[in-house]
């Protein structure tokens, strides 16, 4: 499929950003890349800060994608058990991270958080934030169904789902340097049998 030479721009300038960081790359560097002179790349783009902004956007757009949407959960958890939908959610997590241009987009976002306020807005509001929230309500949802025991619905949301933040920054460094992830996954599985140990009824 051939691609625009905005897009090319984008892609590649993702590639080089997630390598070497935002400041690290320049707009000469960019334009070698796409083959095109560098005046040309702002008939695309004003600058660079604004590719990065589109970059940001288009990883905050996509990412949404990875939780089901609110009025499809009653249906879904009353279908699923605890466990089954669990696996599901990191099987979605790590299908995302596993995507070429998923990994870098995540590891671009982990080496611009201390320099850009958007990158740290979306790791805070989005990763962790919407990620916590959507967890309160279904963990609220199973408690209703009787499938979990009544803790504290955002405590059980934070308690889960940290771990598996800090497992998936884990895995994806092991993918950065082409190492081997099966001890990570299997880190992963252990803690969700743990925590479902504390928190299934009985």
């Amino acid at each position: 499929m051939t691609i625009s030479t905005k897009e090319k721009i984008f892609y590649i300038s993702l590639d080089l950003f997630s390598q070497k960081g935002f400041s690290g790359v320049s707009i000469r560097e960019i334009t070698r890349e796409v083959g095109i002179k560098e005046s040309s790349l702002y008939n695309h783009f004003s600058s660079k800060d604004e590719i990065l902004e589109s970059i940001f956007n288009f990883f905050r757009e996509d990412f949404s994608k990875t939780l089901p949407p609110l009025e499809t959960l009653n249906e879904i958890l009353q279908k699923h058990s605890v466990k089954s939908f669990l696996r599901a959610g990191l099987h979605n997590f790590k299908k995302y991270m596993e995507d070429e241009t998923g990994q870098k987009m995540w590891r671009l976002l982990q080496v611009e958080q201390f320099r850009s306020p958007l990158a740290r807005e979306i790791i805070l509001h989005d990763l962790y934030g919407k990620t916590i929230e959507f967890l309160e309500i279904v963990f609220t949802k199973f408690i209703e169904f009787k499938k979990i025991r009544p803790y504290n619905p955002k405590v059980l949301a934070i308690e889960y789902q940290y771990p598996v933040f800090s497992l998936l920054t884990e895995y994806n460094i092991l993918k950065f340097d082409g190492k081997g992830t099966a001890e990570v996954e299997k880190k992963l599985e252990q803690h969700i049998d743990f925590f479902l140990n504390t928190i299934l009824e009985k």
